[in-house]
C-alpha cells in the first residue's frame, strides 16, 4: 500500500511548519530515505507565476524553508528551481518569497533555462522530453506542490507539479500537440515516470479553490500532505475535498501506468475526517473538461463548441495586458485583440480554441473564467 502522511499545520509560522514537515518525513521513514551525503537534491516548488505568498498561487516559502532545513540534515547538497508559465524563474521566485528563503540557506538556483533532451523509451505516449538542465544535474527531486484547483485537470497537485521541469515556452508546445485533457494527462504521467521524484510535499495550509490555479480563492485547509507516491497524494487531495478521483485524469492514467495507487492507500499521521471540506469549490461535473478524442470531424467540432466548457474574458476586469494572447499555444491565436490599438479586451475564436485553458491559467487579473455553454448546461441537467 502507498502511504500518505497527513499532518495538521494551522499556520505558516516557521516553527509550526518545521515541526509539521519533520513529523511527516519521520512518519515516512526519516530523511535518510530521501537524501544521502554527497548527493544533490533539487527542490521543485510550484512557481506558476510571480505572486505574493498570501495569494496561495505558489508553494509558501515557509514550506520550502522547512523542507530544506530537514533535508540538509542528510548531508546532501540542495538546489531549487521551477520554470514558470510566464516570465523568468528568478523573478517568480523572488515575488513568491522562495528566492529569499533559499538565500538564507545558501541554496543556489538551478539552471531552468538550458534545455536538454531526455529520452524515455518506457513512455506510453512521449518517448523523449526536453528537460531543464538543472533537473537532470540533480541526483534526486523533492517536489513541493501546492493544493489548488485547475481548469484543465480539475486539480493541480503532485503529478502536475513536474510540468515546470520543462523549460520556458516548450510547455506551450505540449498544449498545442496534446489538445485534450486525456492526452495531456498521459504526458504528465510519462514525465513523472521519467523524473521519479523521491518525495512529494503538498502545501495545503492555505489552498486555492474556485478559479484556480492563479485566480481562485485562498482557503484554509490547515494540512501538509507527504508521500513517495504522486498518484496516492493527489487521490488524498481529492479525498479531502470530496472529489471523485476518477474524474482526475492524471490520477486515472497514473494508476493505469503503474505510477502509483489511488485506492490502496495507508493514511498515517492525523485522522483524515477532520480535514474533509465537502464544500470546497472544485469542478465536480462528470462531463470532460475538454472532450477526449484527439481528432474531430467538422460536425463533432461544431457540436463540441456548443457543449464543452470554454474560457470567457470578463471585460470589466480585463486590463488589456495581452498576457493571454502571448500564452495561447495555437496558430493563429485562439484569443487575440481585434484592433492594433488594443482599445477593447481580447476576443476568443472558439473555432480555434483547443480548450487548454492556458489563458485562464495565466491571466494576472483573474479576468478569464471557464464557463459551460447553454447547451452543455442543458445536457448536464438532463444527465
Amino acid at each position: 500500500m502507498s502511504r500518505v502522511a497527513i499532518v495538521r499545520c494551522s499556520s505558516y509560522d516557521a516553527g509550526d511548519v518545521r515541526a509539521a514537515v519533520d513529523r511527516g518525513i519521520q512518519l515516512l521513514g526519516g530523511v535518510e530515505r530521501f537524501a544521502r551525503p554527497g548527493e544533490t537534491i533539487l527542490l521543485k516548488p510550484n512557481l506558476l507565476i510571480g505572486r505574493d505568498a498570501d495569494r496561495a498561487v505558489t508553494t509558501h516559502p515557509s514550506v520550502f524553508r522547512a523542507v530544506a532545513e530537514v533535508l540538509r540534515r542528510s548531508g546532501a547538497a540542495l538546489t531549487y528551481g521551477d520554470s514558470p508559465a510566464f516570465g523568468k524563474s528568478e523573478a517568480a521566485a523572488a515575488r513568491a518569497g522562495i528566492a529569499q528563503a533559499a538565500s538564507l540557506l545558501a541554496i543556489p538556483l538551478a539552471d531552468f533555462v538550458t534545455p536538454v533532451a531526455a529520452p524515455y523509451p518506457a513512455g506510453r505516449l512521449i518517448k523523449q522530453f526536453t528537460i531543464a538542465r538543472g533537473v537532470l544535474d540533480a541526483d534526486g527531486i523533492v517536489s513541493l506542490c501546492k493544493m489548488k484547483t485547475h481548469g484543465l485537470t480539475r486539480i493541480t497537485g503532485a503529478i502536475k507539479n513536474q510540468y515546470g521541469c520543462i523549460p520556458g515556452l516548450l510547455k506551450a508546445e505540449f498544449h498545442a500537440r496534446l489538445a485534450n485533457a486525456g492526452l495531456f494527462s498521459q504526458m504528465l504521467v510519462d514525465l513523472n515516470g521519467l523524473l521519479r521524484p523521491r518525495l512529494f510535499v503538498m502545501d495545503g495550509v492555505i489552498a486555492m479553490q474556485g478559479n484556480g490555479p492563479q485566480s481562485g480563492t485562498p482557503r484554509a485547509m490547515n494540512v501538509l500532505l507527504l508521500s513517495e507516491d504522486p498518484v496516492a497524494l493527489d487521490a488524498a487531495f481529492c479525498k479531502l475535498v470530496a472529489l471523485d478521483p476518477r474524474l482526475v485524469l492524471p490520477i486515472v492514467y497514473g494508476e493505469e501506468a503503474g505510477l502509483g495507487s489511488a485506492r490502496d492507500i495507508d493514511f498515517i499521521g492525523d485522522p483524515v475526517e477532520p480535514f474533509v471540506a465537502k464544500d470546497f469549490v472544485v469542478n465536480r461535473r462528470p462531463l470532460s473538461t475538454t472532450g477526449t478524442a484527439p481528432h474531430y470531424g467538422r460536425g463533432i467540432q461544431a457540436f463540441r463548441r456548443l457543449v464543452v466548457p470554454r474560457p470567457v474574458v470578463r471585460s470589466a476586469r480585463c486590463t488589456k495586458c495581452g498576457t493571454c494572447v502571448s500564452i495561447c499555444p495555437v496558430t493563429p491565436k485562439a484569443v487575440d485583440f481585434t484592433e492594433p490599438t488594443r482599445s477593447s479586451p481580447p476576443v476568443h475564436h472558439y473555432d480555434r480554441c483547443i480548450r487548454c485553458y492556458c489563458c485562464q491559467e495565466i491571466c494576472p487579473e483573474g479576468a478569464i473564467e471557464i464557463t459551460t455553454p447553454a447547451l452543455g448546461r442543458l445536457i448536464r441537467r438532463a444527465r
